[in-house]
């Protein structure tokens, strides 16, 4: 396999083609990934959820990234990692946020960072894409700042905020972002922004109108009862490994696992006497 590179994807504003991104964390997600058609994996702070069994993506640091990155780069060396910029790693200063990527980049070894927030986080892309790493902004409803929306809701439902969502769009772009992740927001205004803005999009309950579409692993993969409404179920693997779990404990409490067939069964001389 051939990694995808940054003029790829941003290529794909004008030729058409469609490309996708999962989230992953760990070695074995990701060799499996690797042998997959998928071009991108995101490190995502939605590890909080889906590993740390937090309730939301704020208490995830950068060096939980790294930690769950190295893993995920070793699994995937062919496939485009970007890393995402936790809470608190880039929010007081763009010398912070260039510190926390060059960690990123440095350490996971990835091909990119994706960090939140369009005006306000603009200056901090223009920094780090100066230092050199590739950036992929995240507008619409932002995880790390959920609280200030009220909660996980659909952003842009309004012309104002639908405006002010392009404003943004358009401040990631100048600063020199080659990608926005929009995630969120109806597919009219998804449409509305692609059509303005010169970068690619990548969507995550954002509608079709996107280059580009992501999903959280544990959501597509059916590992929890509750998905968010955008997240299509390909698997139904959490009651699969259930049924697994309970069938193994049953067989061992019956006696009836391990079999010889499971046993090592080589006879030692003279153990008999």
């Amino acid at each position: 396999m051939r990694k995808i590179t940054v003029p790829e994807i941003m290529e794909t504003k004008t030729n058409g083609r469609k490309i996708t991104l999962i989230t992953c964390y760990d070695y074995t997600s990701a060799t499996i990934v690797e042998k997959s058609d998928i071009e991108m994996i995101l490190i995502g702070d939605s590890m909080g959820m889906t590993m740390l069994g937090y309730d939301g993506t704020v208490g995830v640091t950068v060096d939980d990234i790294i930690h769950h990155g190295k893993t995920v780069r070793r699994g995937a060396p062919t496939t485009f990692i970007i890393g995402d910029m936790p809470f608190g790693s880039y929010n007081v200063s763009v010398e912070q946020g260039v510190a926390s990527a060059n960690r990123l980049f440095m350490e996971i070894g990835c091909d990119a960072i994706k960090l939140e927030g369009g005006k306000r986080s603009a200056a901090v892309i223009k920094g780090i894409v100066e230092a050199g790493i590739p950036v992929c902004g995240h507008i619409g409803l932002t995880p790390q700042t959920s609280s200030m929306m009220g909660g996980f809701k659909v952003q842009g439902k309004s012309m104002e905020a639908v405006e002010s969502l392009l404003e943004d769009a358009k401040a990631i772009e100048a600063a020199g972002a080659f990608m926005v992740m929009v995630e969120g927001v109806p597919v009219s205004v998804t449409k509305y922004i692609r059509d303005n803005i010169n970068i690619p999009i990548i969507g995550i309950g954002a509608g079709k109108e996107c280059e580009a579409q992501a999903l959280v692993m544990h959501d597509m993969l059916g590992y929890n009862e509750w998905v968010p409404k955008f997240a299509k179920k390909y698997a139904n693997l959490g009651p699969q490994m259930l049924e697994a779990f309970n069938e193994y404990h049953k067989e061992v409490a019956e006696g009836t696992f391990p079999t010889p067939e499971y046993s090592y069964n080589a006879k030692v001389e003279g153990l008999d006497k």
